[in-house]
């Protein structure tokens, strides 16, 4: 069996670094599912004094170009025998790696997870990577989840019930696109029930060339200054093929309380939103979430998103300490097809 080895990106912070490799083998068991042939054998092997993952399987030039998209790897190489010959990589990414780079702020998700994230979420729902899909972050904050779907090529929505962070991707995307020389419109409008405010909506839409903007290749990025639990009344049903989020790690975020406080409990919040996420995600879609399991267990979290018609996925091991007081870990469910 033909055995091949990835190169960990090094660019992982500290703390995340210490779990790289193993959230890489596990990341990896999930792309095997969408591989043509079963990925076996996944460890970690020092060549050279070099750290790497390794696994077996019978890889197809378009299963080569599926694993360019893992969230940590830098290399793909053939094992032949004491040498490795490179893979030629052909990542979905069409945008400049600095949307996700440049924005630095207290409490930011490390890119490289939140591209695990959107990946096995992806993953648990069969469709295509290089499809033309819509990505939903119902928790946005300052739209690290929106940017690597704009990477991939996909429309973007969100919300945040934070002004702060509403205020502070909408003046960063904006200068962004400007900065890329993008053809694009940008503007953020009122919304209005009945003549009362309900809430400010950020929209945008871009090309990355005059003949693609001729051509209908445009990408369309939505985001909503509100309450999470109010998302039906934003977004129609079965509008999104994914919905990918990073929960409140048990501090004061996400949603306003019947007493007009924030949440501070993530799975209290979760339970409340789900209702409204699972209608406005498509079936055959998957909601993916990330939690701090100090915030509530595994099988409290599962019972929340049986409840609502979604089928758990038993994925491998992506708990990881993120600091004292955060172990993070990934859940992610399917909504039925019909």
């Amino acid at each position: 069996m033909p055995r091949y080895a990835l190169l960990i990106l090094p660019a992982f912070n500290r703390v995340y670094g210490e779990s790289a490799v193993r959230l890489t083998r596990s990341e990896l068991a999930v792309f095997g599912t969408a591989t043509r042939s079963p990925i076996s054998a996944i460890e970690e092997t020092v060549i050279g004094g070099v750290p790497y993952v390794t696994f077996e399987a019978e890889l197809g030039e378009g299963d080569v170009a599926l694993l360019s998209n893992l969230s940590s790897v830098y290399a793909v190489f053939g094992v032949e025998g004491p040498l490795l010959r490179p893979l030629e990589m052909r990542p979905l990414d069409r945008l400049s790696s600095d949307l996700l780079t440049i924005q630095k702020y207290a409490g930011k998700t490390n890119e490289h997870f939140t591209k695990l994230l959107l990946n096995v979420t992806l993953l648990a729902s069969g469709l295509p990577f290089d499809g033309r899909l819509s990505v939903f972050d119902p928790m946005c904050g300052r739209g690290t989840t929106l940017n690597q779907a704009l990477m991939y090529g996909y429309d973007a929505y969100g919300m945040d019930v934070d002004a702060k962070d509403f205020e502070a991707y909408t003046v960063f995307l904006r200068r962004w696109l400007k900065d890329k020389r993008l053809k694009h419109t940008a503007e953020v409008v009122p919304v209005r029930r009945e003549r009362a405010l309900v809430g400010k909506r950020f929209n945008a839409s871009f090309a990355l060339s005059k003949e693609a903007q001729k051509a209908g290749d445009v990408q369309h990025v939505a985001v909503v200054n509100a309450d999470t639990l109010r998302a039906r009344e934003f977004f129609k049903p079965r509008t999104f093929d994914l919905i990918v989020t990073d929960a409140p790690y048990g501090v004061q975020h996400g949603s306003r309380s019947g007493g007009g406080g924030l949440s501070r409990s993530p799975l209290e919040l979760i339970a409340r939103a789900v209702p409204g996420w699972a209608e406005v995600l498509k079936p055959g879609g998957a909601l993916g979430i990330s939690w701090n399991t100090y915030g509530g267990g595994r099988d409290e979290l599962g019972e929340i998103l049986v409840k609502h018609g979604l089928v758990v996925r038993e994925y491998p091991d992506f708990e990881h300490r993120v600091d004292q007081a955060i172990v993070r870990d990934i859940m992610v469910a399917a909504k039925p097809a019909p």
